[in-house]
């Protein structure tokens, strides 16, 4: 990524985004990483659409783990070898198994529930000396408690099994050696509960991320939205200021051909006295209009003249003082066009401009050409980028700048206009190609045309 890149990626107005670092972009695009994030993205889809696969999978697991110890003759403690554990029967193994099994199909919807009802029936096939694999079915409601679970009832939980295990190894069913059993009993309880805690927060993180980036996403469409509009009533002000202009000469016109005719006794005189009155009307309302688009401007500002086409050698001058090398060329006949496409191509021209000034700094140099055609202009300002390992300087205000991208878009778009803006096919610098469609001008008619 070239230096006037990664400069201009900070900033909107370049259009461009921040890419990722090298070593990050390396990580991600990792094989075996981007299959374990692909299988994980697509388990949790089908775990959204079909909840009671997961929660039917979990319970069969742990019922088939409890089948050797129900069915089998050969029933030994969880810490010593071909020690009988009980005499019980297998009906009363299988019902145990079951009342343990059995509530982990509700582990998600009522974890506080499911657990509280394993660690009644576990306390209870302990006192009767009996110990099954379907044990494991206190882990798994451990971890659901702790996924899904109240944290306060988590803690409780966590509590009541510290002293359920210490009741079950020292009491109810002595093991040898009982420390190990407690350890091995405490460990992996400890573990089932870290593991469910660690996915929630993972959970939470996800989810704050994601809640940010919408949210982040909000206030930029907001901003762009509002950078837009404030934009667009910026334009309104100064193409009002142009239609006024030209309806007060079409009035002053209007007035004097009256005149003209009233001393003739011509029968158009009545017409256009009406033109001249509609004329000053359309002034008031105009007026009103800007009374209310320019209550929070500066007044001293009103009063000066909107820029044209021979403006822009004062603009380039100022830019050139403030350091930027800049060339200007200009084909077909400039003078001909509209005082409002002239408005259009000055702001575009030093929005283009400010933006090299501000993202490539005084060290590269500006090219500037406007090209009039039969019903078209086209404004073309490219700039050479940063120099190589050359960081841009703050340079001095210019001119009157809007918002960048937005604001040379939003003048474009009055006139139906291709706006390209983006990196140049060199791979350094930066382009801004607006093509126009623009009316032609009336012929300016002169002064003794009215007269005799």
């Amino acid at each position: 990524m070239s230096p006037e890149r990664t400069a201009a990626a900070a900033h909107p107005d370049r259009g461009t985004a921040l890419e990722p670092s090298s070593g990050f972009d390396a990580a991600w695009t990792h094989p075996l990483l981007g299959r374990l994030l692909r299988d994980q993205g697509r388990r949790r889809r089908l775990d959204r659409r079909h909840p009671w696969l997961l929660d039917t999978a979990v319970v069969l697991f742990v019922a088939l783990t409890s089948l050797p110890d129900v069915f089998s003759d050969k029933r030994d403690g969880p810490f010593e070898e071909a020690a009988p554990t009980s005499d019980h029967p297998t009906v009363v193994l299988l019902a145990f198994a079951v009342a343990l099994v059995v509530p982990l199909w509700w582990r998600r919807r009522a974890p506080a529930v499911t657990y509280f009802v394993i660690a009644l029936v576990s306390l209870v096939q302990w006192s009767l000396d009996i110990w099954q694999q379907a044990g494991l079915s206190t882990l798994v409601a451990l971890y659901s408690l702790a996924l899904h679970g109240s944290l306060r009832i988590l803690g409780w939980a966590a509590a009541l099994t510290g002293v359920q295990v210490a009741l079950a190894v020292f009491v109810l069913v002595p093991v040898e050696p009982p420390l190990l059993a407690m350890f091995f009993l405490l460990g992996t309880a400890t573990a089932a509960i870290a593991v469910g805690l660690t996915l929630r927060i993972r959970r939470m993180y996800l989810a704050a991320l994601e809640d940010r980036a919408a949210r982040l996403e909000i206030e930029r469409d907001q901003r762009v939205r509002l950078t837009a509009a404030a934009e667009r009533s910026r334009v309104a002000r100064e193409m009002h200021d142009i239609v006024g202009h030209n309806l007060s000469v079409m009035v002053s016109v209007a007035d004097g051909a009256a005149t003209l005719a009233t001393n003739r006794g011509e029968q158009s005189a009545e017409a256009l006295r009406i033109l001249g009155d509609t004329g000053r009307q359309a002034m008031g309302e105009l007026r009103r209009v800007l009374g209310v688009l320019r209550e929070d401007q500066d007044d001293v500002r009103l009063l000066n003249p909107q820029p044209g086409i021979h403006d822009l050698d004062l603009l380039l001058t100022r830019v050139r003082a403030a350091g930027l090398t800049v060339t200007y060329r200009t084909v077909g006949e400039l003078d001909a066009l509209t005082s409002g496409v002239q408005l259009t191509v000055y702001r575009i021209v030093q929005e283009a401009l400010t933006n090299t000034l501000k993202h490539a700094g005084t060290g590269s140099t500006a090219e500037v050409t406007v090209a009039a055609e039969v019903g078209r202009v086209r404004v073309r300002v490219e700039d050479t980028g940063l120099p190589p390992g050359a960081s841009p300087e703050p340079a001095p205000h210019t001119g009157d700048a809007g918002h960048g991208v937005v604001g040379i878009r939003q003048r474009a778009a009055m006139y139906s206009g291709d706006v390209t803006i983006g990196p140049r096919d060199t791979g350094h610098g930066w382009l801004v190609d607006v093509v126009l469609d623009v009316p032609s001008a009336p012929a300016a008619s002169a002064p003794g045309e009215l007269l005799p």
